[in-house]
């Protein structure tokens, strides 16, 4: 089992001695598509996946979802969160035994959806369909000092019930892609963004792990490239043993074309002063 990097309390310090308004962004993966992103004090969680919900619901299965990391934090302790994200119905990217614990510990906290979610994302957390933002693409929402805009995202196909979240904060832009793999004009759709990072999955593809749905490596480096990334942090491995990645061959891939990439542990800080 992969211990994080930072867990639990240890976690929680970081992110409070880094809750400054210095101008720049910091960011924490949290494992899986998941990230704590922390802007002139305020936070935001990037489809966070929180909980062993996917392990039990699969224990007893032929499809066994095998946790590779120790989860990170509870979700009910992170009490300070503005804005979550869920750019998909899937349960690691829409989990309710992790959003739960955060709107009861955050009671004003806004949810952001793809609108075409609304009824599934209402009936899974039990809460009045009005509540979340659902966003169709190209609109957004502003949520104290986060600017979030749908885009589109294809796991595997383009559709209206998968999206991507292009993030501005003061002078930094975000892009977190969701689950995708590249579409026809897709580096069209994200340069004008001018995304100073990119969060992108590894992990699709490969034909032994007979995964799709998903950038692999190679496929990331070369999306961060042709959108004009400043940097590509990588995530959607090291969570499940039957869907991972290695991140190593990510670093070769940028290496290989020129593109900035930086590989996080789970619970390590990015920071926007790096770039």
């Amino acid at each position: 089992m992969i211990v994080p990097f930072q867990k639990d309390d240890d976690l929680l310090l970081d992110v409070g001695a880094s809750d400054v308004n210095d101008g720049h962004v910091r960011l924490w993966w949290l494992g899986q598509s998941g990230y704590l992103v922390q802007f002139e004090r305020a936070h935001l969680l990037l489809d966070p996946y929180l909980s062993d919900s996917l392990t039990f619901k699969y224990a007893a299965t032929d499809k066994p979802h095998v946790r590779m990391t120790e989860r990170i934090i509870d979700p009910g302790r992170l009490d300070f969160i503005d804005v979550v994200t869920s750019s998909h119905n899937h349960t690691d990217h829409l989990d309710a035994e992790t959003l739960n614990p955060l709107r009861y510990a955050n009671p004003d906290m806004t949810l952001v959806i793809a609108e075409a979610n609304r009824a599934f994302v209402a009936d899974r957390l039990h809460v009045d369909p009005s509540w979340p933002v659902g966003l169709a693409i190209g609109e957004h929402v502003e949520v104290g000092p986060f600017r979030i805009e749908a885009v589109p995202a294809a796991h595997e196909a383009l559709e209206p019930g998968y999206v991507g979240y292009v993030v501005r904060c003061g002078q930094w832009t975000l892009y977190h892609s969701g689950d995708t793999v590249r579409y026809d004009g897709m580096a069209d759709v994200l340069a004008p963004h001018e995304i100073d990072v990119a969060l992108l999955p590894i992990n699709g593809r490969a034909p032994e792990r007979r995964v799709a749905g998903n950038l692999d490596a190679a496929e990331a480096a070369a999306l961060g490239r042709d959108i004009g990334a400043r940097v590509v942090i990588p995530c959607h491995y090291d969570m499940f043993t039957f869907n991972t990645a290695d991140p190593a061959t990510f670093v070769e891939a940028c290496q290989s074309i020129g593109q900035r990439g930086h590989v996080l542990r789970c619970g390590e800080q990015w920071s926007s002063d790096s770039l």
